[in-house]
């Protein structure tokens, strides 16, 4: 049966040890930051101290998207959304992201991964990309696996029954963030 194809970032689903208990830490995003940041993407810690979404190569992971709160410039009024439109004139923009190196994320492929890809490497892509109706990223894994030094490990395939076919194109897999920030001692 082929695959649903309907990319959503990457969406936590145990941690590494097996339980389901996840929680997020608070982290900045600058004053006016022009990028939308969408729930599921992938983060990178900024030299400011703030987040950023993650390019798709060698940026070294910080976490996962959750959402934001900050102040409507215009009405006062306190937002809270599961994404960050970007251009948001306010000193109070706070990002919920998922930050512990060993959660395990589901993510959808962009094509067809080959059956033999646990345990290789493959990097994201549309990472700064996603829905304004949903909130939703579209980030997905690459196809395209083996590299060493990638950003996400790939640990098995999914159980979701619409897209657990490892033989066709928008398969799931379960992962690790390989080049994560906190797990590999590398600064911004």
């Amino acid at each position: 049966m082929a695959n649903k194809d309907a990319a959503f970032g990457l969406k936590p689903v145990r941690t590494l040890g097996g339980t389901a208990n996840f929680t997020t830490n608070e982290y900045d995003i600058a004053n006016n930051h022009s990028n939308a940041i969408f729930q599921g993407s992938p983060v990178i810690a900024t030299a400011a101290g703030g987040i950023d979404v993650a390019g798709n190569t060698s940026d070294k992971i910080v976490g996962v998207f959750q959402g934001c709160s900050y102040t409507d410039p215009t009405s006062g009024e306190p937002v809270f959304s599961n994404y960050y439109p970007g251009s948001i004139a306010a000193d109070d923009i706070k990002a919920l992201v998922y930050d512990d190196p060993y959660i395990v994320y589901e993510i959808q492929c962009d094509g067809t991964m080959a059956a033999n890809s646990v345990n290789a490497n493959a990097d994201t892509t549309s990472t700064g990309s996603g829905s304004t109706t949903t909130g939703r990223s579209i980030a997905e894994i690459s196809s395209t696996v083996g590299t060493a030094t990638a950003q996400l490990r790939i640990i098995g395939y999914s159980k979701d029954p619409d897209n657990s076919d490892s033989s066709s194109a928008n398969g799931n897999v379960y992962v690790l963030i390989n080049e994560h920030a906190y797990r590999q001692g590398v600064g911004v």
